[in-house]
């Protein structure tokens, strides 16, 4: 085997999100990074730098074809953990990391395992989620949820249990743990698509109440304020990506997800691939906005995705992104606590006081129902200012 280089990609065994995986410490150089974004399943890890599978999903032959030629592979990792000798065979099914479960100040707080047949469950349950096109971001809070539950179950079998234990389960769990409504929520609706899609038992999960919505206004920022936002921006790359959120009202993950291609300039439009709720959209885009861009492209030329990390070619993190915004806020001296959806609700609000008509705005954010473009109508200042209070006519 020829080694073109003295580099060495380390595959290294840990927990990350629940689960077991591998990460790829590898140099960053572009060669080699190219390859690691061939490998199957491989995902980015934002907050450890590195390239990842979930130890199920590592293919060592896989690893070996792709790097034999390019790097020296230290598996030693690996073959530490598994204390057997060197295999190119698929790894073993993945191991759920021990957790900690906190209940109501009356228990105590425990440090157990997950048992064989409770893993089974759990690992059923994410491969249904991953076949079915659940995103990324769902399957991590659904199986998180459920690992829980499974969790505090026990040794009890979760196709025995009654309705009793949900509604202790909410009690003890979530209600004794002062969780919000919106976890609330998400742990109902995971434990509920669990039993209806995978154990089936004869339960009736519809029994599980869910808390009473809140009806929070959106927050927005003045056009003088975001104009102050984007001026402190003097990086051409951090402003434009700024920009683009506030002009098309994009939400964080859609701007990551733009490609070059996807900015058509001589229709005008930004095409947007499956949105929240797997929904494509064409989001208008001025010709000022078309300039910027073509600026910002001439200095950085992104490869594969529009705004890209370091090396080239790897997609730019969320993380970064919200610091760009948090860097800004502090150079404009705006105090308010703004997120970056903060930009998209501030487009469609000021889309509505331009007298843009509501359907028109629940086309261009991509909302499925017209009820939940309304908000907007709440938090326009026009609508609101020229309201005569009773007061002034005393």
């Amino acid at each position: 085997m020829h080694q073109q280089t003295n580099a060495v990609l380390k595959l290294e065994k840990s927990i990350h999100r629940g689960f077991d995986v591998v990460f790829f410490n590898a140099p960053q150089v572009d060669k080699i990074q190219v390859k690691l974004r061939q490998i199957p399943y491989v995902t980015y890890s934002a907050s450890h730098k590195m390239w990842y599978v979930k130890y199920e999903n590592l293919d060592l032959k896989v690893i070996i074809d792709l790097f034999k030629e390019l790097v020296n592979i230290d598996i030693s990792s690996i073959n530490n953990e598994q204390k057997t000798k060197k295999t190119f065979d698929s790894a073993k099914p993945k191991q759920i990391k021990k957790s900690l479960i906190t209940l109501s100040n009356s228990d105590k707080i425990e440090k157990r395992e997950l048992n064989k047949r409770a893993k089974d469950y759990l690992n059923k349950y994410i491969n249904w989620l991953e076949n079915t096109r659940y995103s990324p971001s769902t399957i991590k809070i659904y199986s998180e949820a459920m690992h829980n539950f499974l969790l505090y179950l026990g040794d009890d079998d979760a196709n025995q249990v009654n309705d009793d234990v949900f509604a202790e389960y909410v009690n003890r769990r979530i209600l004794g743990n002062n969780y919000g409504p919106s976890l609330q929520n998400q742990n109902i609706s995971a434990i509920k698509l669990f039993y209806r899609e995978i154990v089936r038992a004869p339960i009736d999960v519809e029994q599980l109440n869910r808390p009473r919505r809140e009806h929070r206004l959106p927050n927005v920022l003045s056009k003088s304020e975001i104009k102050s936002i984007l001026e402190a921006s003097k990086n051409i790359k951090h402003k434009t990506a700024l920009s683009l959120i506030y002009a098309c009202g994009l939400r964080r993950s859609e701007l990551l997800n733009l490609k070059p291609r996807d900015i058509d300039s001589q229709r005008g439009f930004i095409k947007v691939y499956q949105g929240k709720g797997k929904k494509d959209r064409l989001v208008p885009i001025s010709e000022k906005t078309i300039e910027m861009l073509r600026e910002y492209y001439k200095k950085y030329k992104p490869k594969v995705w529009l705004f890209e990390g370091n090396p080239a070619g790897l997609q730019y993190s969320e993380a970064s992104l919200q610091k760009i915004l948090k860097n800004a806020l502090k150079s404009a001296n705006i105090k308010k606590p703004a997120t970056l959806h903060w930009l998209r609700h501030s487009y469609a609000t000021h889309l509505l006081e331009a007298g843009t008509d509501l359907r028109y705005i629940q086309e261009l954010l991509g909302h499925k129902s017209s009820k939940t473009t309304e908000i907007y109508t709440h938090v326009t200042s026009q609508s609101l200012q020229n309201i005569r209070s009773p007061f002034d006519d005393l």
